[in-house]
């Protein structure tokens, strides 16, 4: 019986934590649109990596500077939505890659339309406070391998597959 408890509490422990890592990742894009910059820079480590199409931002006060950035609050201005997809989540101990894609909506004067489509690699570790992003890379979904690559690396659990040095 002491075996099935813990084998049962330890398949508890593994949905929790997907669980924890996937509402992270879905909070980035209603808070991002709300330009809550300290709750977005939070989702990250001190010292995380948020790194989209090479545009490199290093901890949270960098994070932060992006939401509160002239180029972000007016796209939010104009109508906008980070809208994450579904994601894959590998859990190993206390660290953790997530894969998914996600669209950027944008409204226009005949409606909304889809602005940008993006693969992301998340690397996370738990902390004493829960989960949190360590990096995340993200690119654009434009026919360049490396977008695609990030994505199955990150539902392998393996590092994000630098086309150009080691990872």
């Amino acid at each position: 019986m002491n075996d099935r408890l813990a084998a049962l509490e330890a398949r508890l422990g593994a949905l929790e934590d997907e669980r924890a890592i996937r509402d992270l990742i879905s909070s980035y894009g209603p808070l991002v649109d709300d330009g809550a910059a300290d709750e977005v820079a939070g989702l990250w480590s001190a010292d995380g990596v948020y790194d989209v199409d090479g545009y490199r931002m290093e901890g949270r006060g960098e994070i932060a500077e992006m939401v509160r950035s002239d180029p972000h609050r007016t796209l939010i201005a104009r109508g906008c939505a980070h809208f994450q997809g579904p994601v894959h989540v590998t859990v190993s101990g206390d660290a953790a890659t997530a894969a998914g894609y996600s669209l950027l909506i944008v409204h226009r004067p005949d409606g909304f339309g889809v602005a940008r489509a993006t693969a992301h690699h998340w690397e996370l570790s738990r902390s004493a406070d829960g989960w949190e992003a360590v990096a995340r890379t993200s690119r654009a979904l434009d026919g360049e391998e490396f977008a695609h690559a990030l994505g199955a690396a990150a539902v392998r659990g393996e590092s994000v597959p630098w086309p150009d040095r080691a990872g």
